[in-house]
């Protein structure tokens, strides 16, 4: 689905530039749920950004589903972004004027879509995430968990075939954390959504099935969960990341 080869990234020009991505390369297959690693500085919201189009390589391609990026025009690419990609961010991204049934359903509205679909689409997204009681209310009438659940529900509610998430649960408690990756690997397994997912924490990233792990921008090393429990999976998580040295303490 995902095929990310050899890019790479610089800022800075002149004497003064800096590689963030350095020859980084994997591919993503359809319904993986990915978490992403390392210490503060690895590259690793760089390389969330080029796959979100947020941001361009400086050399390597990134392709979607056989489509290259660097082969869209700026129209073309807002449009493949709009139908293709969900975003999640640490600070939900909401607006404050809309109730959560109007953000999350904005994106079909702006795409003029049937009102009456339109809700019922927000609706049976709302149900799986657990948040169709609180539709009516506005992002500052809920709490932290409930407004990351609708950046979710938002993210998927156009039936968009990647997820990508940044840090999704660094502004919430650890009771809101766990139930936002239950709900996470809930859209993964039951509606075979595929997720790239950033994250410094180990215990979110365990919940993935696929783990890497990003040094100085370039890829570390890798984890696959496969059978194991994700509480062995944890402590293998934790043994790379001692391996990673540096700021280690940073990541954990």
């Amino acid at each position: 689905m995902l095929q990310v080869r050899n890019i790479e990234k610089y800022y800075g020009t002149g004497g003064n530039v800096t590689k963030a991505l350095d020859r980084v390369s994997f591919t993503v297959e359809r319904g993986e749920f990915i978490a992403i690693m390392g210490a503060s500085g690895s590259g690793k919201t760089t390389l969330l950004n080029c796959i979100a189009t947020i941001d361009t390589v400086s050399a390597g391609d990134i392709l979607l589903d056989g489509v290259s990026l660097a082969d869209l025009s700026p129209r073309d690419l807002a449009q493949f972004r709009r139908e293709n990609l969900g975003f999640v961010f640490q600070d939900f991204n909401l607006l404050d004027t809309l109730t959560l049934e109007e953000n999350i359903g904005l994106a079909l509205t702006l795409n003029h879509q049937d009102p009456n679909g339109v809700r019922c689409r927000v609706a049976e997204v709302a149900a799986l995430l657990g948040i169709q009681d609180v539709l009516g209310k506005f992002p500052y009438q809920v709490s932290g968990g409930q407004k990351q659940r609708a950046a979710c529900a938002r993210a998927m509610v156009a039936g968009q075939s990647l997820l990508l998430a940044d840090e999704p649960t660094g502004a919430l408690d650890s009771k809101a954390s766990k139930h936002l990756l239950e709900h996470l690997t809930g859209m993964n397994r039951d509606l075979g959504a595929t997720i790239l997912m950033v994250t410094h924490d180990p215990y979110s990233a365990c919940y993935a099935r696929r783990v890497l792990f990003l040094k100085d921008g370039r890829l570390f090393n890798e984890l696959l969960r496969g059978d194991r429990d994700r509480s062995v999976f944890y402590h293998e998580i934790l043994d790379v990341l001692a391996l990673l040295g540096g700021d280690v303490s940073d990541v954990i």
